[in-house]
């Protein structure tokens, strides 16, 4: 007999999410779960290909399949020998199904797949643990799914309708994990600027990052996760402008620069709305950071509009770039769409992450003489407020928040001797 194993591929959330489901299966023996993500095609192959190596080294583990690539596509799953059980993503946040789970007779007898209906869920299970993470810095879930359906993406159909987690719930476990010596808390879910639009009253985003402020006011360090910055409400932009216990890092939803792409991938903002928001923040938030999710090679996008995404680097200023070479997925109206050559795809990603290279390096430079207050996450390694990577030359207290002047920079982090 053995404890449950996990893999959690994808997103944090579903890190938060396979945290939960640690404490569900307590007593479920001889179990592998396999936490699947479905944002990009290559997600799903590369779950696919761990399952099989697994079955391989564990011949006599129950392989367990979970999470989005499960839920919007189980029946790929579900036809692989080696799966013994395809659960959905509400199934895997309830506890009757692990309770059930746990009869010697479960597995293997009852059906193979146990996927429902996301678009029926209503409630969040944010309730299940108090966050997740390191020593240092913890994650706290604070809504999950999406009610918009940008044209190449699947999330909604892995997530569900947006769900909100109530305030005080989200207060509480963050009072719990500062008395526990959390220094740093960062807010999750999918869609993080439509939290509260289900909630009584509707509050936004920007009110509960400011009564976590002011009824938490022994929490350090207070991070957002990411945003999608057309929808930031008033009370949002204020805390950035106001609130230094409110990181300056802001990761946007931006994925592209092109506003015919923009359109065509059902976007909410324009080109000219990311710059103009980029501006605004800066000017009152002199110190913020920006990374952004960008994709490359999106139909239809030609050289001319993938050079106005390449742009956007600059004119937002921005410096973590995540880079998304363009991935149909099945069952979105982007798939329908005239494809963009595989060689040109991979040419442009390569392109945007090398201006991404580029920005990083220049925000590096920037530092060095800079004094910051840096979160250690390991005796030789923290993070800025604006969360880029320090490097010590001695070991510093692991979860604390300590003063240094940045005294050089590496290829990719600062340094302090």
């Amino acid at each position: 007999m053995s404890a449950p194993k996990f893999e959690t591929f994808g997103c944090r959330l579903n890190a938060y999410e396979t945290e939960a489901m640690k404490d569900l299966a307590t007593g479920l023996d001889d179990a592998v779960v396999i936490n699947t993500c479905s944002v990009t095609a290559e997600a799903v192959r590369q779950a696919r290909q761990r399952i099989r190596r697994i079955r391989r080294e564990q011949p006599d583990a129950r392989i367990i399949v979970t999470g989005c690539a499960a839920q919007t596509e189980p029946e790929t799953f579900a036809r692989m020998a080696e799966v013994d059980l395809v659960l959905g993503n509400s199934e895997k946040m309830d506890p009757a199904t692990w309770a059930a789970m746990k009869s010697p007779d479960f597995i293997g007898q009852s059906e193979k797949v146990l996927v429902d209906d996301i678009m029926a869920v209503r409630e969040t299970a944010g309730h299940l643990i108090d966050g997740f993470g390191t020593r240092s810095r913890a994650y706290v879930q604070v809504q999950n799914g999406c009610d918009h359906r940008c044209t190449f993406c699947i999330i909604p159909y892995g997530r569900g309708n947006s769900r909100s987690v109530p305030a005080g719930v989200v207060v509480e476990q963050i009072k719990r994990l500062v008395g526990a010596g959390y220094n740093e808390v960062v807010l999750t879910g999918v869609d993080m600027t439509s939290w509260g639009a289900d909630l009584p009253a509707q509050p936004r985003l920007g009110d509960l990052v400011q009564r976590i402020l002011r009824l938490v006011p022994d929490l350090p360090r207070l991070r957002i996760s990411s945003i999608d910055s057309i929808e930031a409400d008033a009370a949002l932009i204020d805390a950035i402008a106001t609130a230094p216990r409110l990181m300056p890092h802001l990761h946007l939803s931006l994925q592209a620069g092109d506003n015919m792409i923009l359109k065509r991938m059902k976007r909410r903002h324009m080109r000219e709305d990311a710059i103009r928001f980029c501006a605004d923040m800066r000017r009152v938030r002199p110190d913020i950071v920006f990374g952004a999710d960008i994709i490359a090679g999106f139909p239809t996008e030609t050289d001319e509009m993938f050079e106005n995404s390449l742009a956007l680097v600059k004119d937002c200023g921005l410096t973590w770039l995540h880079v998304f070479p363009y991935s149909a997925r099945k069952g979105t109206p982007a798939a329908r769409m005239p494809a963009v050559d595989g060689a040109a795809i991979k040419a442009r990603a390569a392109r945007l992450r090398a201006a991404g290279a580029a920005a990083v390096a220049r925000h590096l430079q920037a530092q060095i003489g800079a004094r910051h207050n840096i979160l250690v996450e390991s005796p030789r390694m923290g993070r800025t407020e604006g969360f880029t990577e320090v490097d010590f030359d001695t070991d510093q207290p692991v979860g604390q928040i300590v003063q240094h002047v940045i005294t050089g920079a590496s290829a990719a982090r600062l340094r302090v001797a």
